[in-house]
């Protein structure tokens, strides 16, 4: 199988909410995305959410201008969100199909029934010059349907995958590598993300492919909090390496 070199995103939500917990700037979201950078990560992720429990959009400003790798910023396509990534301008933004107060992303767009609002929100974000990515179950019609929406690349939601590894892990892999391959036919870069981590990630990385890019962040802190935040990026960076 031909290889790509895939690229560790990390998302730095899970700092803010730390900070947030109470209150003040510590820890700093901005000065942890300027330390991953130093230590490894290829990108920054964040996602603001409409009741700002984590990152603020006063944040994602002040990331912009520490974010010398690749930038992304995820969300619902409402109209503050685009205000929002239009000004900032990220390398990408990857819109995820999220109702408010929703706890954590736990499903993929439907393309087809949401194709409209999908086609205008792309066709304004690609004439910006930003790379759009679409968050995306491994239905094959909805791949396809995604590529006809205009995106750029898909995030494969990696959940059900993450839920299934220790009961069977080919069959867990086996429908995400069947659903990069239908990305890569009809011309889609693939990321991916959602419950990856220490032990899954190899596996997932070694069979999935193309695999362009994975945004990684509550495991990663987490495991920072026993592992250090330095440790922690070159052993996730060390899962991703091609064996």
């Amino acid at each position: 199988m031909e290889t790509f070199p895939t690229r560790l995103s990390v998302n730095v939500n899970k700092i803010a909410t730390l900070r947030n917990a109470r209150g003040g700037d510590r820890p700093c979201p901005v000065r942890a995305a300027a330390r991953l950078q130093a230590w490894g990560a290829d990108g920054i992720t964040v996602h603001p959410r409409p009741d700002a429990r984590h990152i603020t959009f006063a944040d994602v400003h002040k990331l912009k201008a520490v974010v010398t790798q690749e930038f992304n910023i995820e969300g619902y396509p409402n109209s503050a969100f685009l205000d929002l990534v239009l000004d900032v301008q990220p390398e990408q933004v990857t819109l995820v199909p999220d109702p408010p107060g929703i706890l954590t992303s736990n499903a993929g767009w439907d393309t087809q029934t949401h194709a409209d609002l999908l086609t205008g929100v792309i066709r304004r974000l690609r004439d910006a010059g930003i790379r759009t990515s679409l968050f995306i179950g491994t239905d094959p019609d909805l791949i396809k349907a995604a590529a006809d929406v205009g995106v750029d690349r898909i995030e494969l939601y990696t959940g059900p995958y993450a839920a299934a590894y220790f009961e069977d892990k080919e069959a867990a892999v086996k429908p995400f590598v069947e659903a990069a391959e239908t990305a890569q036919r009809v011309g889609l870069g693939v990321n991916a993300g959602h419950d990856l981590d220490l032990d899954n990630l190899a596996l997932f990385a070694q069979r999935v492919s193309p695999l362009h890019e994975v945004s990684i962040g509550h495991a990663l802190i987490s495991d920072a909090l026993y592992l250090g935040l330095q440790n922690a990026v070159g052993m996730y960076r060390e899962r991703l390496r091609p064996h």
